[in-house]
Order: C-alpha cells, then structure tokens, then sequence
C-alpha cells in the first residue's frame, strides 16, 4: 500500500491593523506569499466591516497587485450568506483566507458555526493560510477580547472576553495595540488567565503562528507579548470589581521583524535561532 504524505496545516497570520495596502504591501506580500503552491486564489471577507463596499475594493487591488488569480470578495453580511454553497466553494477553492478589520463580535455572529467556517477550517488544515487583521486578528483564538477601556483597564472586569473563531489555542490576540496604549487590557487577561500568552500587534506588524506554536514577527512594526505563566502572585481573585490588579512577575517581549517566540517552551527566538526552527521544519 502506497504511503501517504501528511499535509501540513496553513499558516495563520495575524496583523494588528492598517497595514500598507497602496505602497510596498510589505505584510500582506509576506500573507500571499504563505499561500500553497500553485493556488493564487484569495478570498477576502469583509463580515466585521460596516463599509465592505469601501473596504473589498482596497484589497482586491493590493492582492491583484501581488499575483492572485482571482479575488474573490465576499461581505457576508448575515447567516443565511455564510451557508450560502456559492460562498462555501469559493472558500474550499482558496489559497489564502483574509478577514478584514470591523467589529469582532459581528464576524462571530455571524460565521460561528456556519458552513463557511467550517470550509475556512477544513482549508486550514489543507495548507491554507488564513490571515486577519484588526478585528479579524482579534476574533482568531478561542477566547477574544471584544471590549475594554485601554487607558486604565488594569482593573477586575474591565476588559470583556468572550468565545472567538478557535483558529489559534492559547493566546489572546490584541490590534492596534501600541497606537492604542492597550497594555493594560493585555496584563488584566494575563492576571485572571495566567496560561494565556498576550499578544499585542501594533498597526502595519503582524505575527505568523507556525505549526507546533512557533511565532514569527512580520512587518515595520512591532508585535509585543506579555507573558504570565510563571506569574508570583495576583490580587485579582480577592478585588471586587472595577479595584485595581496587582501583579508580580508578568514578562514583557517586544519581537520586531525575523525574531520569535516559541510558545510551549516561553522562549524568546533571536532572528538566528528562528531562522533555524523553521528551517527544520518544526
């Protein structure tokens, strides 16, 4: 019997928002450029955008640009959409799978359960990569932040979480996290769920999730983590809502273009070391 080659899952990129999309397209060249060999079909869907109209046209011309095939612009504005077959097959026929930025909590609603996400993560794990930004970065993992003051929300209860799209474990994903000053929404996760590592992507940056959790930042900006596994101690449990947190032994990581961060070990990866890790293949 003939053996058969395991397909390597896609890869997930997550971008924190305004990335270039006229000038050099330095983040979403990197995104095209994932895609599977010899599929240059994209789909860009535009469910979190309350003006798909303005925003489908933007990236259809930055990945015509870069060499797609075809683009194939897909608002799905309700549920009955995201059954829709037609939508169903452009998907299964993708290489590369873009969310656009909006509100992350519409994007839920809308594709939680659906037959296109079920295509989106079939497609996954055929080889596809799957992108987001903003709002479509945010809503990747399980668990997504979809509100949450960011001058002060170091505070029990300030920011609110609830079930994302499940395309990334173990991590909460943040936008726009350094033009924002979002910090504190990061360290108030890391304080009630320690296990979780923090990912905040600043505006045009963007981090590539590889196989076996290792993280590869991309782009002009910087992707910052904020790590809590080996967390001291935290006032959290015992506050009442709104108190302010205390926390001892939270670790900061600023990652800027070829350097990583391999996730199970907590392991901050010089551009060297990544080099190698993806070298090999891990």
């Amino acid at each position: 019997m003939a053996s058969q080659h395991p397909v390597t899952p896609g890869r997930i990129v997550a971008i924190g928002g305004a990335e270039d999309r006229t000038s050099d397209l330095e983040v979403l060249r990197q995104v095209f450029a994932l895609a599977p060999e010899g599929n240059g079909e994209v789909a860009v869907i535009a469910t979190a955008s309350r003006i798909p109209d303005e925003v489908l046209p933007d990236y259809e011309a930055a990945f015509s640009r870069l060499g797609a095939s075809r683009v194939h612009s897909l608002s799905i504005r309700d549920r009955r959409q995201a059954a829709d077959a037609d939508t169903v097959r452009l998907l299964e026929q993708s290489g590369v799978i873009f969310f656009t930025g909006g509100d992350q909590l519409r994007l839920t609603n809308v594709l939680g359960g659906s037959a296109a996400m079920k295509a989106i993560r079939n497609r996954q794990k055929e080889g596809a990569v799957v992108a987001g930004t903003s709002a479509g970065a945010a809503a990747m993992p399980g668990t997504m932040i979809y509100n949450g003051a960011a001058a002060d929300a170091l505070r029990k209860g300030a920011v609110n979480l609830t079930f994302g799209l499940g395309l990334v474990d173990g991590m909460i994903i943040d936008s726009h996290f350094l033009e924002r000053g979002r910090f504190t929404r990061l360290m108030e996760i890391g304080a009630s769920n320690p296990e979780h590592l923090g990912v905040g992507i600043g505006e045009d940056a963007a981090v590539i999730i590889h196989p076996h959790g290792i993280l590869e930042a991309i782009g002009p900006g910087h992707v910052i983590l904020i790590d809590s596994r080996d967390l001291a101690s935290s006032n959290i449990a015992e506050l009442s809502v709104g108190e302010p947190v205390a926390v001892e032994n939270m670790i900061l990581h600023a990652l800027v273009s070829g350097h990583g961060f391999d996730v199970e070990a907590r392991r901050y990866l010089v551009a060297d070391e990544l080099s190698a890790i993806l070298a090999e293949g891990r």
